[in-house]
């Protein structure tokens, strides 16, 4: 365990980094409430996102980076502000125009579209929570309604009231004249309406803990501020969840971090040290756009997994979080081929290097084995070739490339078979677009079908491209199972018909033999294709049957 936490100290894995920031905290004393408590929020006026999803992972990551580093006992908890006034009806909902009538009335007061929740923030707060259990994240949940309601914010709330001035004084520097004039650290929820109100105060009083104001019909009230009658504003909420929890690291996007001080300030009026914090860039769409809960657009959870597992997901999470990444369907096959290309390279790693791989901040101690024996994109391109309307289709390709394999002995690749036929049909199928080959590619391609038909010609090919290149090579054994061998014969035709760069070769063969602007590795897919079936494949594209 010592070697481990050694290396972990010294580990240039984002997550080890941002934990021992987190361990200095704590370097005099632990403490006092026995644990370090990291936190992520979130806020149901839409549905969950990947972004959302993200959060959560990468702080468990952080989390778990720690646990390694420190014996200081962990919690993690996913706040919801679900207290929050409903500011717009989001356009991906059913029956969005009846909910017109609910704007700024708290989530978990906005009836549930959907049909199945108590209320629409009821609802989304179920979608988080049922994909965080599904992943198998350990966190408390802890929602701002309950949390205002039960009287667990009434300290922090009355402190607020003690030193109105001062946070008002931190809140008003930020904001515009006009803003300013009518602003407040608290917004009343309305005693009849129920709606969340944006007014200012006419008093703040110290002594009864009670805010004075005029609704939007000019009559005055004065209500409590404890017990859910008053919400922080969303700047002072950070700060005032952050005293009133005792956290000790939050992550947010990019957007937070101009407001970031602010945050740290209010928290430390209120009594608390500011926690640590980890600013990541933002998810966009595959236009560049920022993802947004209310325009749905970019990937969902559910469309994530509906084409690959949520170990993949929690893949594209870990890489490079302060770089913006686009967020659409294209790079799920990448993630799910790279995900297992990391498992399988975990087998052979000494310590230092398992702590740098991203599985282990996935699974932590936990690292399961792949059973991937073909690759994500290859099944892709089996999917396209054969037209799969099933998974058996599929099986049928694999069981010839590797006689050992099975849905019972490869459950991930059987979920992964079934994942390339869905991806196929919505993806792949709709957006293929064979193109006839030029006269150099349609050469070429003729004498790869010649080359893979006898291995008097594939060591011909080889042995002639051997030759144009000045090199005195011995041939391979001649092996029309083996992927490397296949690959030879491949390269060798590229060679010998002067493709450069080599890329075009692939790209020809990528476009006319499969309908796609990039493709697996060739002699991979030969092997698992079959030589006579690519041998005719070779030939309906030569015989334009796919442009037709």
């Amino acid at each position: 365990m010592s070697d481990l936490r050694d290396a972990a100290m010294s580990s240039k894995a984002w997550p080890f980094e941002e934990a021992r920031r987190v361990l200095k905290r704590y370097q005099k004393q632990p403490p006092e409430k026995g644990y370090v408590l990291f936190q992520t929020g979130y806020g149901p006026s839409g549905l969950p996102h990947i972004g959302t999803f993200g959060e959560v992972a990468r702080t468990t990551m952080v989390k778990r980076a720690f646990e390694v580093i420190s014996d200081i006992p962990t919690k993690l908890i996913s706040f919801s502000d679900d207290l929050d006034g409903m500011r717009k009806v989001p356009g991906n909902v059913p029956n969005a125009a009846s909910l017109e009538e609910h704007l700024q009335k708290p989530l978990t007061a906005v009836p549930d579209p959907f049909g199945t929740h108590e209320s629409f923030g009821h609802h989304n707060n179920a979608k988080l929570r049922s994909f965080l259990d599904t992943f198998g994240f350990e966190y408390e949940f802890i929602s701002a309604k309950e949390f205002y309601e039960s009287g667990q914010f009434d300290e922090i709330l009355k402190r607020a009231v003690e030193k109105y001035d001062e946070i008002m004084a931190v809140m008003l520097k930020s904001l515009r004249e006009e803003r300013a004039s009518t602003y407040s650290i608290f917004l009343p929820i309305h005693p009849e309406t129920g709606r969340v109100l944006y007014v200012p105060m006419k008093n703040v009083d110290a002594e009864n803990y009670t805010i004075t104001f005029d609704d939007e019909e000019g009559k005055e009230w004065t209500i409590p501020v404890t017990g859910g009658n008053v919400k922080f504003q969303w700047k002072p909420d950070f700060g005032a969840r952050w005293a009133a929890l005792g956290v000790d690291f939050e992550m947010f996007g990019k957007d937070h971090s101009t407001n970031a001080p602010i945050y740290d300030q209010i928290c430390r009026i209120l009594g608390w040290r500011a926690p640590e914090h980890f600013t990541f860039e933002l998810f966009l769409d595959e236009n560049g756009q920022k993802i947004s809960k209310t325009s749905g657009n970019g990937v969902s959870i559910d469309e994530w997994l509906t084409y690959a597992s949520s170990e993949s997901l929690a893949y594209f999470m870990y890489l490079k979080p302060k770089t913006a990444k686009r967020m659409h369907f294209d790079v799920i096959p990448k993630a799910v081929d790279e995900y297992h290309q990391q498992l399988r390279a975990y087998e052979t790693q000494d310590t230092k290097a398992r702590l740098n791989n991203p599985v282990f901040h996935i699974h932590g101690h936990n690292v399961p084995t792949s059973d991937m024996v073909v690759p994500f994109s290859m099944l892709l391109n089996m999917a396209s070739v054969s037209s799969a309307e099933d998974k058996e289709t599929l099986w049928g390709f694999i069981r010839r490339y590797a006689s050992e394999a099975s849905p019972e002995n490869n459950p991930t690749l059987d979920d992964a078979v079934g994942f390339a036929v869905r991806y196929y049909h919505d993806f792949v199928k709709p957006a293929k677009t064979y193109r006839a080959p030029t006269d150099q590619e349609r050469e070429a391609l003729s004498d790869l079908a010649t080359a893979l038909s006898s291995e008097e010609a594939a060591l011909a090919a080889i042995a002639a491209k051997n030759a144009k290149m000045g090199r005195d090579d011995p041939l391979p054994e001649a092996d029309f199972s083996d992927p490397e061998f296949l690959q030879a014969i491949v390269f060798a035709i590229g060679k010998l018909k002067e493709f450069e760069p080599l890329r075009d070769w692939f790209t020809a063969i990528y476009e006319v033999l499969l309908g796609a602007s990039q493709g697996p590795r060739f002699g991979g897919f030969i092997a698992l294709y079959g030589v006579e079936e690519t041998i005719a494949l070779i030939e309906s594209a030569l015989a334009g049957e796919f442009t037709k």
